[in-house]
């Protein structure tokens, strides 16, 4: 049996060539995102633990701003700490870091020369030592004010070279500098881009005074600890240590790795949850190609039972060909996750992220991974056709009869089905009907399996009505071919349902996902139109704060009226009953009604505004027990503590500020508790009498040297919020084009094999006059047929799902409904475009076989 089993396998191995290539798709991805997770993670630990010091002296921070957004002052240390610092046993150096992230640099044409995607331009005093990340390898370090250097990548990318003049817009204003020196990372360049000043010169324009400083970095003398020069340096501080954030070296690494790692983690399992989806519609494939592999085997299993081999040895031959299968892919898919994993460190540098593919890390547990992945789908996937062959009878195998017992597993599917929609769509249902979103997310995760599931099941029994329906039109354009083609499709349901099934899968995620994100973009569209009262918007793109540079000179524009500013401060907010919530907070100058079209269930906007107040969503209010009067308690991320009393209810219509608990308070309260903070967005009015188009004109002008810096009105705002979207969706897409691409192997697997099984049939039909074209077109609109099968039960399962998804949404204040209908049109137009490229190879296989051997053929 088993030199029978390898030579069946060998035989076979054209025939099972696509479905091993599934597996390596499936394993590559897995692999290649494990790999890259791991080595952005243990080249970023190098760096941390590199680059730190021995113990680092920072300002107290309680918590993280969500997202990152803050446009409170900068926190810093006294200058004077250094030196206090510096007096304490066993430390053998101390330096002042100056480090002040989200500046803008730009060179003399006014162009940014930093990263043009999402990392950050650095601002930093150059303090060299033996844990630095660059070394100079250009000109010199700057030594004095008005002079700078820049990291080799910034200055290859935007062409810098010494002697130009930047200019360096920071919080307390936009100071020019003179390149004189290039420095090299000596590490991973982070993807940042590194502007380097003078000590003092940095402390003067980063944060407008040389007694501050961002913090200290202490070196241990030799033989000194870091813990116990930590405790030291405690000690020293004595009751203000409490301001400072003391960290060891070890402490430093894990804080900055946690921070990195939340990225990371995020970024891996989206990944291999797509990875995930790949692997499931590979199962499908998998299972299509044995269930007909053993069809078209049927007298030689048959003849091995007639010899003497039991149910059990025609099992485990079946079961060992997977194996074999599942271990030649996922070994080729090792390989290459291993490539993918190169390509991903290449793409990264693209970005400005600079990885060694010679640092690649390739971990055991990676490696098993894979041979799980790869052997146990492959092994799962062949257990039911297993099955079936070992309950094939040896005389119903030697006449080539159908499997038995063809009839019933339907009648268990439309049972099995329809339970599992039912729970489905009742939980579907639920999510529709919840109004807490925890709960309505939980119910639309377990409703989107389900149905997928019940998808999966019915899908045979949904076969004839669906493609007599879809297959209609094709006989009277096509004639005779069309009505063959159509046939065919429809000759075994459960086969067409396989195949159409990994199809349906990538479609309905693609399909849901457009619904949800066209409602999320008509419902900010509908917020911008219902709460947006200004003429103009002037925001950093990713919302960082801007020097009071870009509001005077706003403001001071011909034509500008009503000037409101807003700031960002993040809180948590201590609620009743023991819970903390971390959120964002927005403060606004007096004259927000001018600008906003709030809607209030309780109070007004000057109740909501006046000093110690706050305005707070009706429903958060609801929810903690909250109303007008009440005493909020909060506390900034420095761990200074803040008392407000709610002034103002607004509905949760989104015509208030967003974020959790839409929290809002005027201007002198958040200067109360954090002064001199940054404005993020500035509210601007033409004044009477003015054409906004001119002002527009002339605020571009204004803001001309602050390319950071935009002019929104509301249809720009609309478009930069679908925009986002629009970019989000497509990352998706193309994670999703993975399992879409196996899906179409699948198409082309069904067929080839089909082309096989039909060997006898296609010679009959050559013979009484069809014609090797016609015969083509027969293919094509077969698989074509089967792909628009797939494609309306994903569009159907993926439109339920963007409705039940648009209702969770609609809990947070995201009311519209949209379908988009391109999309859709363009899932109907592709899967078109599938089924046709599927049949190309098949259908030309097809065309060439000889009429006398196809007749003969046994």
């Amino acid at each position: 049996m088993l030199r029978a089993t390898l030579r069946s396998f060998f035989a076979h191995k054209g025939r099972l060539l696509l479905s091993a290539l599934a597996v390596v798709l499936s394993v590559a991805f897995v692999v290649g995102s494990l790999i890259f997770s791991d080595t952005t993670g243990a080249t970023f630990d190098r760096l941390f633990a590199s680059t730190a010091s021995d113990v680092q002296i920072t300002p107290r921070q309680d918590f993280d701003a969500p997202g990152g957004i803050g446009s409170a002052v900068t926190p810093t240390v006294p200058a004077a700490l250094r030196d206090q610092v510096a007096g304490v046993r066993g430390v053998a150096d101390a330096r002042l870091d100056v480090r002040v992230e989200r500046v803008t640099v730009t060179d003399a044409r006014n162009t940014p020369v930093g990263p043009t995607r999402n990392a950050p331009s650095i601002a930093t005093n150059w303090a060299p030592g033996e844990r630095s990340p660059v070394r100079v390898t250009e000109g010199r370090p700057p030594r004095g004010p008005g002079e700078a250097m820049v990291d080799r990548d910034t200055a290859d990318r935007a062409g810098v070279r010494i002697g130009d003049t930047l200019h360096v817009i920071a919080p307390p204003g936009t100071f020019p500098v003179r390149v004189v020196g290039i420095a090299t990372f000596t590490t991973t360049n982070p993807g940042s881009s590194l502007v380097f000043l003078e000590t003092r010169a940095a402390q003067r324009g980063l944060l407008g005074s040389t007694d501050r400083a961002t913090g200290v970095s202490v070196d241990a003398a030799p033989g000194v600890p870091d813990r116990v020069l930590e405790r030291r340096i405690g000690a020293a501080l004595g009751a203000g240590a409490t301001a400072y954030d003391i960290r060891t070296r070890a402490e430093q690494k894990k804080t900055q790795a946690e921070q990195l790692g939340d990225f990371l983690r995020v970024l891996k399992y989206m990944m291999v949850g797509f990875a995930g989806v790949a692997v499931l519609v590979g199962v499908f494939l998998i299972v299509n190609t044995f269930s007909m592999l053993i069809a078209q085997r049927t007298r030689e299993l048959g003849l091995l039972r007639a010899l003497g081999a039991d149910r059990r040895q025609v099992r485990r031959s079946v079961l060992l060909e997977a194996l074999l299968l599942g271990v030649a892919g996922a070994t080729a898919g090792l390989a290459a996750g291993v490539g993918l994993a190169v390509l991903l460190v290449v793409a990264l540098g693209w970005f400005g992220l600079r990885l060694d593919t010679a640092d690649l890390v390739l971990k055991w547990p990676t490696v098993v991974v894979a041979y799980v992945v790869g052997v146990g789908v492959t092994f799962v996937a062949a257990l039911l056709p297993a099955l079936r062959a070992s309950r094939v009878s040896p005389m119903a195998a030697l006449a080539d009869l159908e499997l038995p017992g063809s009839g019933r597993p339907l009648r268990l599917r439309a049972a099995a089905g329809s339970l599992v929609g039912a729970a489905g769509l009742a939980a579907l249902a639920g999510c529709a009907l919840s109004d807490r979103t925890a709960v309505a997310g939980s119910l639309l995760a377990l409703g989107v399996v389900l149905t997928l599931v019940a998808g999966v099941i019915t899908g045979p029994l949904l076969v004839r009505p669906v493609i007599r329906l879809l297959g209609r039109g094709l006989e009277p354009t096509f004639g005779v071919v069309g009505r063959l083609s159509r046939r065919n499709a429809l000759r075994n349901p459960r086969r067409t349902g396989a195949t159409a099934a990994a199809l349906m899968i990538g479609l309905a995620l693609v399909a849901g996902l457009s619904v949800a994100g066209a409602s999320a973009a008509a419902s900010i569209a509908q917020q911008i139109d219902r709460t947006l009262g200004a003429d103009f918007v002037v925001q950093n793109a990713s919302l960082a704060p801007f020097s009071d540079e870009v509001t005077d000179r706003v403001r001071a524009t011909p034509g500008a009226g009503t000037v409101v500013r807003q700031r960002i401060v993040p809180l948590k907010l201590r609620l009743p009953g023991g819970r903390s919530v971390t959120t964002v907070a927005g403060a606004f100058d007096r004259d927000f009604d001018a600008v906003a079209k709030v809607t209030y269930a309780a109070g007004n906007t000057e109740a909501a505004l006046a000093p110690g107040h706050v305005g707070i969503q009706a429903e958060f209010a609801r929810e903690y027990g909250l109303r007008v009067g009440s005493r909020l308690d909060a506390v900034l991320p420095s761990g200074k503590p803040a008392r407000f009393t709610v002034g103002a209810l607004t509905e949760n219509t989104g015509s208030g500020p967003g974020t959790r608990g839409g929290v809002f308070m005027g201007m002198a309260t958040l200067e109360k508790y954090a002064p001199g903070g940054q404005n993020s967005v500035l509210y601007v009015n033409a004044a009477d009498g003015t054409d906004p188009a001119r002002l527009r004109a002339g605020l571009e002008r204004t803001l001309k040297p602050f390319p950071q810096v935009q002019v929104h009105d509301r249809a720009d705002y609309k478009e930069l919020v679908s925009g986002q979207i629009q970019g989000l969706l497509n990352l998706l897409y193309g994670l999703l084009g993975l399992a879409v691409v196996i899906a179409v192997l699948g198409v082309v697997n069904t067929l080839a094999l089909a082309v096989v099984e039909r060997t006898r049939e296609i010679g009959l039909l050559r013979a009484v006059g069809l014609s090797r074209k016609q015969l083509r077109r027969m293919i094509r609109l077969e698989s074509v047929v089967i792909a628009l099968f797939g494609a309306v039960l994903g569009l159907g399962l993926g439109l339920v799902w963007g409705v039940a998804t648009q209702r969770v949404l609609a809990l947070e204040g995201l009311t519209a409904f949209a379908v988009p209908w391109p999309t859709v049109a363009a899932v109907v137009v592709g899967s078109v475009l599938v089924g046709l490229l599927a049949a190309l190879l098949p259908a030309l296989r097809a065309s060439r076989l000889d009429v006398l051997a196809a007749i003969a053929h046994e």
